[in-house]
């Protein structure tokens, strides 16, 4: 029983920890791209590639103060959707997915290269950037605290406070925008673009912001990693992050504000109870070593995450929160 409550405290504390508010972040982008306006950005992560190192090159490399390299990053991803969307948001959907996917995967490829290292520090990566922002915490950053079983650094709880902080204000933005006239325009992108467009509304436009909003999330995220783990490294930032973003804005529901956020929490703590439980199962001697040994169970628990989400799809396909009207989208 001991073992079931610690492993529940476990998941719980990576249900509120920052990668929790990451997977939150790029999904509420998504959400805004594509729940909302019907957009398949398969490289989100390609945003939270550029916030994280914007931040850890600007501090790093060029000395600059830390909040001035939260708004490098945050120009760099609105550079990267106004390139990514000019060329292709004239174009079907499958067009956007397949330059947003090969963006993601060549940046990440140049910045760990070796002609990037004196930028990057190439495969190793940039670290110590995030002195100034724990510093600002208002308690002792050295110092664990204890909570529901659980312990946390000083660090943790000060990144975690401001990141749920950003989630919460993310959230609320998102819900104002969509109740405003550019949300229901949005909105009527997604379900019919040729009728907007009779209207004599610029879809365009409005697609290029959507674009460019969600990318502004997804680099907050990327910045809320990076000094997370205190470094910034190029292979952090994997493709498989994209669809874990996917897979929480599915589970939470699409086109609903609080689906992406609800999502990533329940995923990261399926993914991590998942972990802790096959472990104790193994160690405990309940699960044969012969059939699963402790090496299998991160890959294990991701078929798991994988199965449970294929059935959420056959029997509720709109997510936990989500309506079933909102996910038949016919995306352009």
């Amino acid at each position: 029983m001991a073992d079931l409550l610690n492993a529940l405290a476990v998941a719980g504390k990576s249900a509120l920890g920052f990668q929790a508010i990451f997977f939150a972040l790029l999904a509420i982008g998504i959400n805004v791209q594509f729940g909302y306006a019907g957009l398949l950005n398969f490289g989100q992560i390609a945003f939270a590639m550029l916030g994280g190192f914007g931040i850890a090159i600007s501090v790093s490399k060029w000395g600059i103060p830390f909040w001035a390299g939260v708004l490098v990053g945050l120009a760099a991803a609105v550079v990267l959707a106004l390139l990514l969307g000019l060329p292709t948001l004239r174009l079907r959907a499958d067009y956007l997915a397949i330059a947003t996917i090969a963006t993601a995967e060549g940046l990440r490829l140049l910045f760990r290269s070796v002609s990037a290292t004196p930028v990057t520090n190439g495969t190793r990566g940039l670290s110590g950037f995030n002195g100034d922002f724990i510093a600002l915490a208002p308690w002792n950053t050295s110092q664990r605290y204890s909570i529901l079983g659980t312990s946390w650094s000083g660090g943790e709880l000060w990144v975690a406070l401001v990141g749920w902080l950003l989630v919460i204000l993310g959230s609320l933005l998102v819900f104002a925008l969509m109740r405003s006239p550019w949300g229901r325009v949005l909105k009527s992108i997604r379900e019919d673009e040729d009728a907007v467009r009779s209207l004599g509304k610029n879809v365009y436009v409005y697609k290029m912001q959507a674009l460019v909003l969600g990318g502004v999330f997804g680099a907050l995220g990327g910045m809320v990693y990076a000094v997370g783990t205190g470094s910034a490294v190029p292979d952090q930032y994997q493709n498989a992050n994209t669809f874990l973003a996917y897979a929480a804005l599915i589970l939470g529901g699409a086109a609903r504000v609080l689906g992406p956020v609800i999502g990533a929490m329940i995923l990261l703590f399926i993914l991590q109870f998942a972990d802790t439980g096959l472990r104790l199962l193994i160690d405990n001697g309940v699960i044969p070593d012969d059939l699963l040994s402790s090496t299998d169970v991160a890959q294990i628990r991701f078929i798991l995450v994988g199965v449970g989400l294929m059935l959420l799809l056959i029997f509720r396909p709109q997510g936990i929160f989500g309506d079933r009207r909102e996910v038949m989208l016919d995306a352009r």
